[in-house]
């Protein structure tokens, strides 16, 4: 596994990821130069977060899309960016007269945890929530490209940014708001517009709630993510229903949903690893191999 951003995505990655611990982790009095020059699931997508000019310009031509898209969503009072099921009341009492506001999400989408990845790398190691929250803490994450300028231009628009991370309340708050903060993210003074998973408003495990909370008071014009539970809730299905759900809404990627590229970790690879037999997700590299399409 990678960073636990968003642990919630890593429910069952994480207990996947023990058992593997304890079959195929490394020895102890494994030397460091081992761990350092062995193979690791997760080195070339980190390295291509951190050194491909192609992550770079993927992620410049998505803001440049959400900037586009925002200018329309602002010009057009109908639209509306929840997910059908997630209307509900809000739809039949009006929207369109709410203030506009925009829901994205944090970790890998507006910040850059990589080095924490480069970190787990270099233990021969994957998730670590001890190592995660020293991380948060430090509150050091650079900005993905592009979204910093984007965040502020939609605050110039008079647009309210809502950051609605499953990272967790009440231990992840302060790191995360500093870290928002000190990039140039638009935060409320009382950082009401940073809503973790636990949030008191709407605490629910999934982003559901907290989008629906969003919804009653403002119009929401885009939502910004790098995983599908960021625009929808009920991903836990196998690929093919995952599949499904992005079918179902194909009118909304590239116009109202913003899909940031991210190699690393996400609930795609849960759902890989829970396809496998139980003696397979002891051996991860060897479930995924099997999972690949060779036709």
């Amino acid at each position: 596994m990678l960073v636990p951003h968003r642990p919630a995505r890593w429910l069952v990655l994480a207990a996947t990821v023990l058992l593997a611990g304890c079959a195929a982790g490394p020895r102890p009095g494994t030397p460091v130069a081992a761990l350092q020059d062995g193979p690791h699931d997760n080195l070339n997508a980190t390295l291509w977060m951190q050194a491909s000019a192609e992550y770079r310009a993927a992620t410049l031509g998505s803001y440049a899309l959400a900037r586009r898209q925002l200018d329309a969503a602002l010009a057009d009072p109908s639209w509306d960016a929840l997910p059908a099921a997630e209307r509900g009341a809000i739809a039949r009492r009006g929207f369109e007269s709410l203030p506009p506001a925009i829901i994205v999400d944090a970790d890998e989408t507006l910040i850059d945890n990589s080095p924490l990845q480069a970190r787990n790398i270099r233990a021969g190691g994957d998730f670590d929530y001890g190592r995660w929250l020293a991380w948060v803490k430090e509150a050091r994450a650079r900005a993905i490209p592009g979204a910093v300028e984007f965040a502020q231009y939609a605050a110039s628009r008079g647009v309210t940014v809502y950051y609605v991370t499953n990272r967790d309340a009440p231990a992840e708050v302060e790191g995360t708001v500093a870290n928002l903060r000190q990039l140039g993210f638009p935060v409320a003074a009382d950082a009401g517009n940073v809503m973790l998973r636990g949030d008191a408003r709407a605490p629910d495990r999934e982003k559901g709630e907290r989008r629906r909370w969003v919804g009653e008071r403002h119009r929401v014009l885009l939502m910004l993510g790098d995983n599908l539970g960021d625009f929808l809730d009920g991903i836990g299905g196998s690929r093919s229903e995952r599949d499904a759900l992005v079918e179902a809404h194909r009118g909304f990627w590239g116009e109202r949903w913003i899909m940031l590229p991210n190699p690393s970790y996400g609930s795609w690879e849960s759902t890989e690893l829970r396809a496998c037999g139980e003696s397979d997700r002891a051996r991860p590299s060897a479930c995924k191999r099997r999972a690949l399409r060779y036709d």
